[in-house]
């Protein structure tokens, strides 16, 4: 069985990028939003904070927001690479980070009360692992956080209040309804990861793994490519705008994937994650670590 040398250490520079380097299409998205709206505007006014802030974070390698939410890591690995060493490494450097004030203590028993005070605790960090065939070990850590989390939605269809069959026209209206309850409480402008079908807890997961897509890149399925340009556009239209404070820019971009589902179900899972969408990655491959 193989391992990652200086994983731990690899990790914690995972985490530190993350937590305080918005990606670089991101915060491109961030601007191209700002110049869509009207000077003088709250929209406008909000999007110049936050690109302030982006740098600010940057500049001073500090968290781009105090909540640094819930580590969510994405592993894919080959077979001869255990699971087991590299929890345990991810962990030890979670607790570094912790120390470090790259994260803040975010792991709550949710029957005491009581904070780990490290970010650790019963199945936190998250982790999300899947086999393949490449050669190497690819890690991609998305921080949630817990307001653009609590926005999050999962759908039944037929949903008669919505008037929503089980159609595409129908997972559309859902869609947007998320978008409409959140309004700003989930500090968008949002970046929507959508899966329709699978299970409930199926759908959720691949929903999440949606936001770790580039901002640029469409599906390859022409139905959910053109339907992701669709809700991204109507959702721009319904004047949420910023932190819910009016304007055009609402949603950055709509990420959809689909699943398999039983005859008597028919779910549709979004995702919905703030603008600060705190992602990183890295591959481990012929012997040497690489940060995107």
């Amino acid at each position: 069985m193989k391992t990652i040398p200086d994983l731990e250490a690899q990790v914690l520079e995972l985490i530190r990028r993350a937590s305080t380097k918005l990606p670089v299409d991101v915060t491109a998205a961030l601007g191209a939003g700002r110049a869509r709206e009207k000077a003088g505007s709250a929209a406008a006014a909000t999007l110049d904070t936050i690109l302030e802030n982006v740098d600010l974070a940057a500049q001073a390698s500090t968290p781009i927001c105090q909540d640094t939410g819930t580590p969510v890591f994405f592993v894919k690995h080959p077979w001869d690479f255990p699971q087991r060493p590299m929890i345990e490494a991810v962990k030890a450097a979670v607790k570094t980070a912790t120390e470090k004030n790259y994260l803040r203590p975010n792991a709550v028993d949710p029957v005491t009360g009581a904070n780990s005070g490290n970010n650790t605790g019963t199945h936190f960090p998250s982790f999300y692992f899947e086999q393949w065939d490449a050669p190497g070990v690819r890690f991609d850590l998305l921080l949630k956080g817990g307001g653009s989390e609590n926005q999050s939605a999962q759908y039944s269809l037929p949903h008669a209040g919505l008037k929503a069959g089980r159609d595409m026209e129908g997972v559309k209206r859902v869609i947007l309804d998320a978008v409409v309850n959140a309004q700003g409480q989930g500090c968008g402008p949002a970046i929507l990861g959508v899966c329709i079908g699978g299970d409930r807890a199926s759908g959720y997961a691949m929903a999440k793994a949606q936001l770790l897509r580039p901002l640029e890149d469409a599906s390859d399925d022409p139905t959910l490519a053109a339907m992701e340009a669709e809700i991204t556009e109507k959702a721009n239209g319904l004047g949420v705008g910023p932190m819910g404070f009016g304007g055009e820019t609402t949603v950055l971009a709509t990420k959809i994937t689909k699943a398999h589902r039983v005859p008597a179900s028919y779910y549709v899972s979004v995702n919905y994650m703030c603008w600060a969408s705190r992602q990183a990655g890295m591959t481990y491959e012929n012997g040497e670590m690489r940060h995107d």
